[in-house]
């Protein structure tokens, strides 16, 4: 038993969020051969409600997710100062009680271990009421928290599930509603409804910084409420978070090639640089990483993996220093405004992170949103290669 004796497995992984917990349902799906052990002191998944659209998740890997989707719709809506628009593309959400079943099911009793690691090696693992766990290898997935070698804005929000009496009157999500009075950067809320009488309202912020005044957002989501007319009369989960949007940064610095553990999730810095979301970057790898796993330079493979992934995201947080650097903070909404004027496919290759030549001209092309002069002065000031 683990925390009494040296105990040995395949992989060992390290964080039970959505990279580790999406890393554990494949590996045990398509490599049974593997002994694998989830590392996780808290729940499985935490108290997180993940969405995505149907086009961030390539078709031979919707199998990892679909046994997990709790919500779907066919279509979703933003609104604007100057518009509303809705769009024709499938949005599901994930929560973090059904990635926890769903590990719970897909391995083996004990091998889900609920203590922390008190260090991280690349074949080893010590954990905080005692023991050693040895593995062929080590997968970190603790997620990253704050980056002290990137430069970052932030997407924080807190969201609440309230219970509306005579509904809501929501049909699909509203995943940006920026008619919001402009507050700490670009503002805007969130609504999924998660029944007729549920809907799950998140008040987001693109901010300079992380703090988080949660009394004060909740204050702000209350209101919100009361604005649309909802006579609520229960709130039930919530969730707070800081999601980094990064700027600038030298992968070399967030993961050394002299660090040999391997990583996934945030922690390798697989994430949207412009929205800080890492669904889509989690299914993909944890997709692949059967097929990885079967040689000895794992930690290897995913660094390449991660790297070519943030080479690929250069022109993302080339938007991001245009967002926080050269955008007056009240104004930043004009951006997000204009580019939800686009067409769909761009708009969902964006989200998922493949963003064609051609999108990147068509997104900067026209008017911009932001002063051409205090964009040059933002690029100029910051290594955002």
């Amino acid at each position: 038993m683990v925390g009494q004796s040296n105990d040995k497995c395949d992989i060992a992984i390290v964080g039970g969020g959505l990279a580790g917990g999406l890393a554990a349902l494949a590996l045990a799906a398509k490599r049974p051969d593997l002994d694998v052990r989830l590392i996780e002191p808290g729940p499985v998944g935490g108290n997180h409600i993940w969405s995505f659209f149907d086009s961030d998740i390539a078709k031979d890997d919707r199998w990892l997710v679909a046994p997990l989707v709790r919500h779907h719709w066919p279509s979703y809506d933003v609104r604007f100062p100057s518009h509303t628009r809705g769009l024709r593309m499938g949005y599901k959400s994930i929560t973090g009680e059904a990635l926890a079943e769903a590990v719970a099911a897909a391995l083996p009793a004990g091998h889900v271990i609920a203590d922390k690691a008190k260090h991280v090696a690349p074949d080893h693992v010590l954990l905080s009421r005692g023991g050693r766990l040895s593995a062929k290898h080590v997968i970190d997935a603790r997620g990253a928290g704050r980056f002290p070698t990137l430069t970052s804005g932030w997407q924080k929000f807190v969201g609440q599930a309230l219970t509306v009496k005579d509904g809501h009157g929501i049909a699909h999500p509203v995943v940006m509603d920026a008619t919001v009075d402009q507050l700490d950067g670009y503002r805007f809320v969130y609504l999924l409804p998660l029944d007729a009488e549920t809907i799950f309202v998140e008040d987001t912020y693109y901010s300079d910084d992380a703090d988080l005044d949660v009394p004060l957002v909740r204050e702000r989501i209350a209101a919100y409420a009361a604005a649309q007319g909802w006579d609520v009369t229960a709130t039930g989960r919530e969730e707070t978070g800081a999601l980094a949007v990064v700027v600038a940064g030298d992968f070399d610095r967030l993961w050394p090639a002299s660090d040999r553990t391997a990583r996934i999730g945030a922690r390798a810095g697989a994430f949207h640089a412009m929205t800080g979301y890492s669904l889509p970057d989690a299914v993909r790898t944890a997709a692949a990483l059967p097929a990885l796993a079967a040689g000895s330079d794992l930690a290897e493979r995913l660094r390449d993996r991660a790297a070519a992934s943030w080479r690929r995201q250069r022109f993302y947080r080339m938007l991001g220093a245009m967002l926080f650097r050269a955008a007056d903070q009240k104004e930043r909404f004009r951006i997000f405004q204009r580019f939800y004027r686009l067409a769909p496919g761009l708009i969902a290759r964006f989200y998922a992170g493949q963003s064609t030549g051609a999108d990147k001209l068509r997104i900067l092309s026209g008017k911009p949103p932001v002063s051409v002069r205090r964009a040059i002065a933002a690029l100029s000031r910051l290594d955002w290669k």
